[in-house]
């Protein structure tokens, strides 16, 4: 397909396909319907959706929840990789670059599988092989037998450096959380690197990352008022968002919630964010809801940058995060099905 150095006509094809696409995701009241169905009536409502040829193929050898999971983990990674397929020049650089943060997380959820003991085949259902790393690959580190030998299969990726700095500390301590900071400092970094190298697109990709970065960090601030953990707020900021490091020390060690809430409503220009800060100061909200919250914050953030600018990378970006939260609805959704959760219970999770 032509670069889009070429002119306008690949950005309104991959970005008009997108819309069709959008336009097909499961919409608020068909989530409010499956929060009444039970497995078995689960599993036949996706298969009536985008989900079908995956649960058809992979009926006759799993089955329940098993199904669901892969069936969804199967649907997002070949959906990642179409759009990718038909995004051209630039965009599917930048398109790729963003797709990297699943190597990171399939990372980790294969090393915290293997520290808490989960079955291979468990944590392959939740794999998903969108960024570099294939499948091929995770299938690789999910067969190798302790968190070391993983290490070690890993020698030679970028993300290495990172993990084997930290790693010997997480297993001691069983939490990935530090390796997982770190990881996603060099992921923005980088990303930070191609939206300012002067490819065309770049301003529109860096808007998004910033936005990112800043929802991140708002986010790790309540973590970390949460888990009183404020002497070590400096590293768990990551770099290239609105906030400078002493300004997130600052609002960390503010101990007052109310005037918390305030500073960082003063600090912030996204008027969705605003709204939902002064929606808090009037009372207290879980850090589940909060980040909840957040996740809707950045999505409608993401919405109105696609509609300022409706033929760029928004629109795609736009489409992959709501993609991906749709699995997670579903995943949530069918995950608390299976435990019996209250239904207000499974609610308070979805992205809706």
């Amino acid at each position: 397909m032509a670069d889009i150095s070429a002119g306008p006509a690949p950005y309104v094809y991959v970005c008009t396909r997108l819309r069709v696409r959008k336009a097909k995701l499961i919409p608020r009241e068909d989530y409010l319907r499956l929060l009444n169905m039970s497995i078995p009536e689960i599993t036949r409502f996706i298969e009536e959706t985008q989900y079908k040829r995956e649960i058809d193929e992979l009926a006759s050898s799993f089955h329940g929840i098993d199904l669901i999971e892969l069936a969804l983990s199967w649907n997002l990674a070949k959906e990642y990789q179409s759009i990718q397929d038909i995004t051209p020049g630039v965009l599917k650089r930048f398109t790729q670059s963003y797709l990297r943060k699943w190597d990171i997380q399939n990372i980790l959820t294969i090393l915290r599988g293997k520290t808490q003991g989960m079955k291979p085949g468990k944590i392959r259902e939740i794999l998903v092989p969108a960024g570099e790393m294939d499948r091929v690959f995770l299938d690789r580190l999910v067969k190798e037998e302790t968190p070391e030998r993983i290490l070690e299969a890993l020698k030679g990726q970028s993300v290495y450096p990172a993990i084997a700095a930290g790693f010997s500390t997480a297993v001691s301590e069983g939490s990935f959380a530090r390796i997982e900071n770190e990881l996603y400092k060099q992921f923005y970094e980088n990303l930070l690197s191609e939206a300012t190298s002067g490819f065309k697109g770049g301003k529109q990709f860096l808007e998004y990352i910033m936005l990112d970065i800043d929802i991140t960090n708002i986010r790790n601030m309540f973590r970390l008022r949460a888990d009183t953990l404020h002497e070590d707020a400096r590293s768990m900021m990551i770099p290239g968002g609105t906030f400078s490091t002493d300004a997130f020390q600052h609002l960390i060690s503010i101990e007052e919630s109310k005037e918390f809430i305030d500073t960082l409503k003063s600090k912030v220009h996204v008027k969705p964010l605003i709204m939902l800060l002064e929606e808090m100061s009037g009372g207290e909200k879980s850090l589940r809801e909060i980040e909840i919250d957040l996740i809707k914050v950045q999505l409608a953030q993401m919405e109105s940058l696609s509609k300022l600018n409706p033929f760029s990378i928004h629109p795609i970006l736009t489409y992959l995060e709501k993609k991906k939260y749709e699995i997670f609805n579903l995943r949530a959704i069918a995950r608390g099905k299976e435990v019996n959760l209250p239904t207000d219970r499974i609610r308070s999770y979805l992205v809706m």
